[in-house]
């Protein structure tokens, strides 16, 4: 058991699912390793607007760990009682362009009047919890998680009534630089309010975490008084523990998966005009695309018009464990960077879980970005432009040669080990005792 308590404040927590609640979890989960004992504080789940659940990980939360829930206001769960959940604008925008009157108006009223995000009606429920627990459990440390970024906030008021608390700001995304903020639709004292917030946090937080190089550079540009050492990057990584033992890969068929969501911005396109190729050129090679959660109704039609109806399989959303397996039980793993201005830092989660299942990676974005690096270092595969077909139909097809013929055509390195859980979270807690 930890010996030092930390408050860690997440509005994503179990049974929340997606990749937003992996971080804190896992952070918690391994603060018990060094020393610390995590207190969370989080929205009680009956009130909070989670885009997917996955109530399998409330099983990973050590019992050591007390668990406080606040009521929340959630504007989002209010509208999708009226329009339906899936018309409710909750982050990435997908099919944006397609979008009726409507779902156009309630972006802008998201944008507008809810700032800096949807969430802002946890901050006074939150403030007021979190100060009872700090004076009852004599915390002198916190960790807040986000996005959203209005959790933030709580630290901001928390740490101008604990001057001496150590806030640690644990920023996932960028703010007021994520690659869908002009799709908000901000009116200018919407988005001079939203800077605003977003300055005075890294002003004030004590220190703060993020998961990219390019993110820290963007941070430190906002203001003079955002120093560079007190932002840290800590990557987001994978549990080995969810990746047990050794699986083969699929013999008898070479399969492809994706896991996640997808929008119009990620531009698949060039990975199925070269799927098209394999399939018509190659029929030797029995190859399968396997999508795994919410896919947009564009990439099904292309996949139809393209003729590959045969050569796809589209699943739902899933359980983390269960999308760990589909990447364990593959041959190779398709990512995809938003092509959007700032794709260069963008750092999804999924790319760390796709290391742990060590599987070959075909990526589509910038090949000088911040994902490319990570996957070269660790020789985990190849990213690729999305003007360059020629390359990925080339590499595909040796690969598929390799393959066929039995013979290794992946082998990582170990730098993919950087990247465990249990290692990044040293490194938390450093940070956190850090005076």
């Amino acid at each position: 058991m930890g010996e030092e308590k930390v408050l860690v404040i997440t509005y994503y927590w179990p049974p929340s699912g997606g990749a937003g609640v992996q971080r804190s979890l896992k952070f918690v989960k391994y603060l018990l390793d060094n020393k610390y004992l995590p207190i969370v504080l989080t929205v009680n789940p009956e009130k909070a607007s989670y885009p997917v659940r996955d109530v399998s990980l409330l099983s990973e939360i050590p019992k050591e760990v007390k668990i406080i829930a606040t009521d929340s206001f959630e504007p989002l769960n209010i509208l999708s009682s009226f329009i339906g959940k899936k018309n409710v604008p909750y982050g990435g925008f997908a099919n944006s362009k397609k979008e009726k009157f409507h779902q156009k108006t309630l972006r802008w009223i998201r944008g507008n009047f809810f700032i800096p995000d949807a969430r802002v009606g946890w901050v006074k429920h939150a403030v007021k919890a979190a100060g009872k627990i700090i004076r009852e459990e004599k915390i002198n440390c916190i960790l807040v998680s986000s996005p959203p970024h209005s959790s933030q906030l709580i630290g901001l008021s928390l740490k101008k009534e604990f001057p001496q608390l150590r806030w640690v700001a644990d920023m996932r995304d960028p703010w007021t630089d994520i690659y869908y903020y002009k799709d908000l639709l901000h009116a200018a004292p919407a988005a001079k309010k939203d800077a605003a917030f977003e300055k005075q946090v890294l002003e004030t937080a004590d220190a703060i975490l993020v998961v990219s190089e390019t993110i820290k550079r963007a941070f430190v540009n906002k203001s003079v008084f955002v120093f560079p050492e007190k932002i840290h990057v800590i990557p987001n990584g994978y549990d080995e523990k969810d990746f047990p033992g050794e699986i083969e890969t699929p013999k008898d068929k070479f399969i492809i998966t994706y896991v996640g969501t997808m929008a119009d911005s990620y531009r698949p396109e060039i990975f199925f005009y070269v799927l098209k190729r394999i399939v018509s050129e190659h029929p030797e090679f029995k190859v399968l695309f396997r999508f795994v959660g919410n896919v947009p109704s564009s990439v099904k039609k292309m996949t139809a018009d393209l003729g590959l109806e045969n050569y796809c399989e589209w699943n739902g959303h899933v359980t983390h464990e269960e999308a760990v397996m589909f990447m364990r039980k593959s041959n190779a793993l398709l990512l995809i960077i938003p092509d959007a201005e700032g794709a260069e830092g963008i750092l999804t989660g999924k790319l760390f879980e796709y290391l742990g299942a060590k599987r070959l990676i075909l990526g589509l974005g910038p090949v000088q970005g911040d994902a490319a690096k990570i996957i070269n270092d660790c020789r985990a595969g190849e990213m690729f432009h999305r003007e360059e077909e020629e390359r990925l139909y080339s590499t595909l097809l040796d690969v598929l040669k390799k393959w066929k013929q039995g013979e290794s055509y992946f082998e990582s390195n170990d730098n993919i080990k950087e990247y465990r859980r249990s290692e990044l979270t040293k490194e938390v807690a450093n940070i956190l005792r850090a005076s």
